[in-house]
């Protein structure tokens, strides 16, 4: 500061200019810094993200994808997560990073309905359907997940015998699994979707697994036998039926054929009776004629005159050589 002492001379106090420099630099550090802080309240959420804002633990309002401002910490907070997102679990085994499974014995081992041991490995797709029960309801929803769907599995597979899980039961296990699950995550209020439920493997323990591999060839054997012989008599049955049919047709056509024959033959008989009846002399004479002139016609005949010499002898019996035997 600049100051006149008692004489009129001029003097700066470095002091009181000192103090006045340092409130001023406070000043500006504050103001960075309470800049700083303001800036903490912009966020981005991504495309695939939802967030949540809570005003002191309460939430206030949910956003979508974007640049978004709150008020900083501790006024304001969020919370955000992926809702696009297919999550999956690895029930009964553990894959690692290059595909290969490792079975998980105490999650995949479960008792049938016919008190015999399964081991069922099996993933559950999942994303979210409601951001804030997701968050908020349960505390660790990953693990809940997979609690009920361990449970729910072996509520199933309680109630099935191990044939049918082995073999045709694995679509209906899924199904039933599927909805069991989402029914209870919904009582949770869990704010999950489930996408589908898929069983990897299901085998007997390894000590009978031998076994249970020849009883499932041998049944499939069996399979394809009955559908072969089904293939057979669907195939044959129809031909049969087909012969059979046209067998009745051809019998009874001939039936007609010989039934209008014979009624025409009987009519022509009693109209020859008739005019034999009006005149017999004529009727034999020509009866004799038709049937010697239908004889004659099946025949070859020769006519000679005999005054030709060298007739041969064979004439009119060309198909008999001189042995006698007919050619």
């Amino acid at each position: 500061m600049i100051e006149k002492d008692p004489w009129g001379n001029v003097k700066i106090n470095f002091e009181k200019l000192k103090m006045k420099n340092s409130k001023f630099g406070i000043y500006i550090v504050l103001a960075i810094v309470l800049f700083g802080w303001l800036l903490t309240g912009i966020y981005i959420v991504d495309a695939d993200e939802k967030a949540v804002i809570k005003r002191f633990g309460k939430i206030v309002k949910e956003v979508g994808p974007g640049p978004h401002y709150h008020l900083p910490f501790p006024f304001e907070t969020v919370d955000r997560a992926k809702i696009t997102k297919v999550h999956r679990l690895e029930i009964g085994y553990r894959s690692d990073r290059f595909d290969r499974a490792r079975v998980v014995a105490k999650e995949s081992l479960m008792l049938t309905g016919d008190e015999n041991i399964v081991s069922i490995d099996f993933i559950v797709q999942y994303r979210i359907r409601d951001l804030k029960d997701y968050l908020y309801n349960i505390v660790n929803v990953e693990k809940a997940i997979k609690d009920v769907a361990e449970a729910t599995i072996r509520e199933v597979a309680g109630k099935e015998k191990i044939d049918d899980i082995l073999t045709v039961g694995k679509g209906r296990i899924q199904a039933e699994v599927m909805k069991s699950l989402q029914e209870i995550l919904d009582n949770y209020k869990s704010g999950v979707y489930i996408v589908a439920v898929q069983l990897q493997d299901i085998s007997p323990p390894e000590e009978v697994d031998a076994a249970f591999k020849d009883v499932a060839s041998a049944r499939e054997d069996r399979n394809r036998f009955i559908n072969e012989a089904e293939s057979y008599r669907n195939e044959i049955i129809p031909k049969a039926r087909a012969k059979a049919a046209s067998m009745l047709y051809q019998a009874e056509a001939y039936s007609s054929e010989q039934v209008e024959k014979a009624k025409g033959d009987s009519t022509k008989f009693l109209q020859i009776l008739e005019e034999y009846k009006n005149a017999p002399n004529v009727t034999k004479k020509r009866l004799y004629l038709e049937n010697v002139g239908n004889f004659l016609s099946k025949s070859k005949n020769y006519i000679f005159d005999s005054n030709i010499e060298k007739i041969s002898p064979f004439i009119g019996l060309d198909s008999i050589n001189k042995e006698g035997v007919k050619e």
